[in-house]
């Protein structure tokens, strides 16, 4: 909202400084800064009135060390991750803006989804929560509606860079961005990043194009069920992640932090072009949301350390898995999922492993093998003995590597 005001008072009374807010490095910065003052000082007062209102967390006994402590804990904390990241994108960023929509949208959705959850568990001491099923058909519905807006809205486009040669009439598609660098207008794709390759793009169109051409206006077939896949799987690994004090929310901020650097470069015609990456108009204002919500996730840390003085329940984690999924889809970058929300993959990865070999097992020998001492894997290292500020603290070292192989790959070909 303050965007618009403060356009409208350049225009009609050219106040100085007003301008500022035409920048999107200004208005993420303000994001962040506004962001971390909310999780933060009003933080406390809503841990207070969840204190108040006996939010506390039911632990169940699984034999770790300094489990029975945290009891009573107040949880459902991701409301506070949730305010004090769309205070600011309101006041800070384009609101017509899809992306930035989408971005609500998602965060809204998820959000109730988790908020059901922790309600059934907490207030109606149903220790499921939401079932299952409900928590599927929820994602699944968010993925219909982010694949349908990604693959129908007229405003979801990209710019193709061509070059032209200076002693030749015709147009030549190329990547040698050492000649003089245009685009074609802006069009509707199904067009994603391949990391690694240096004909990096993939058309999810070519899954079927290739019986037929024709066919290409079917492409929504294809590329829908993969948008709802990827929201499905990130936010089921943020939510197992977020077992111990501080993993899901400081992980998920390098993640978070990351994503907004493509965000950046992606919405920026410059640097997408210097760089060799998709360019993908108004998709820059996103770097707003991002820099608010990593500021609130950072601001969340400050209570959600060891020990941690709150709990983000599934409201937070849900979410969480939700946004990433989703500026990952909007950046064009979702093939990136497994190396940079790593952390993630591998804690999914060690409950699926422990599950699939226990049943296994138990089929072929009557008794059921475990692989790790516990999963997801962060509970493993903790049967180990391990102190859990510890593992958090290895976890977000890993974390911050995988970024950084992950950024690398803008220029890795």
């Amino acid at each position: 909202m303050l965007y618009y005001l403060f356009e409208y008072l350049e225009q009609q009374y050219q106040l100085p400084g007003a301008g500022l807010f035409q920048f999107i490095t200004f208005r993420a910065a303000m994001a962040i800064i506004l962001s971390l003052l909310i999780s933060t000082i009003y933080g406390k007062r809503i841990i207070s009135f969840l204190r108040k209102k006996q939010m506390g967390e039911s632990i169940r006994d699984l034999g770790l060390e300094g489990q029975s402590e945290k009891a009573g804990t107040p949880t459902m904390g991701g409301v506070i991750i949730i305010l004090a990241t769309l205070i600011p994108v309101l006041l800070f960023a384009k609101l017509d803006n899809i992306y930035v929509i989408l971005l609500i949208v998602t965060t809204l959705w998820m959000g109730a989804i988790g908020f059901v959850d922790d309600y059934l568990k907490i207030l109606k001491k149903n220790k499921d929560g939401l079932q299952g099923k409900f928590k599927i058909v929820g994602q699944v519905g968010l993925g219909l509606i982010v694949g349908c807006t990604m693959y129908f809205h007229q405003d979801i486009t990209i710019k193709q860079e061509i070059v032209k040669d200076a002693t030749q009439e015709e147009v030549v598609v190329t990547e040698n961005t050492t000649k003089k660098a245009e685009f074609l207008p802006e069009r509707k794709s199904t067009k994603t990043t391949l990391p690694f390759l240096k004909n990096n793009e993939f058309d999810y169109a070519s899954l079927i194009t290739w019986i037929n051409p024709d066919y290409i206006k079917y492409a929504w077939i294809i590329f829908i069920p993969f948008v709802i896949f990827i929201i499905t799987a990130v936010s089921n690994g943020a939510n197992l992640t977020d077992g111990i004090d501080g993993l899901a929310a400081g992980s998920s901020a390098i993640m978070v932090l990351t994503l907004g650097l493509f965000a950046w470069v992606s919405g920026n015609i410059i640097f997408s072009d210097y760089l060799n990456v998709m360019y993908i108009p108004n998709s820059g204002e996103m770097t707003i949301y991002i820099a608010a919500f990593a500021g609130a996730l950072v601001g969340f840390l400050w209570y959600n350390t060891y020990p941690a003085q709150v709990f983000m329940g599934d409201t937070g984690s849900l979410t969480i898995g939700g946004i990433i999924a989703v500026i990952a889809i909007a950046t064009r970058k979702e093939f990136l999922i497994p190396l940079l929300c790593g952390v993630f993959f591998i804690e999914t990865l060690s409950v699926m492993i422990q599950v699939s070999w226990f049943k296994y097992t138990k089929k072929k020998y009557g008794e059921g093998r475990r692989v790790f001492l516990m999963s997801p894997i962060h509970h493993h290292y903790q049967k180990k003995g391990i102190h859990e500020s510890k593992i958090v603290a290895r976890f977000w070292i890993i974390g911050i590597l995988l970024a950084i192989l992950t950024v690398v790959t803008l220029k890795i070909r």
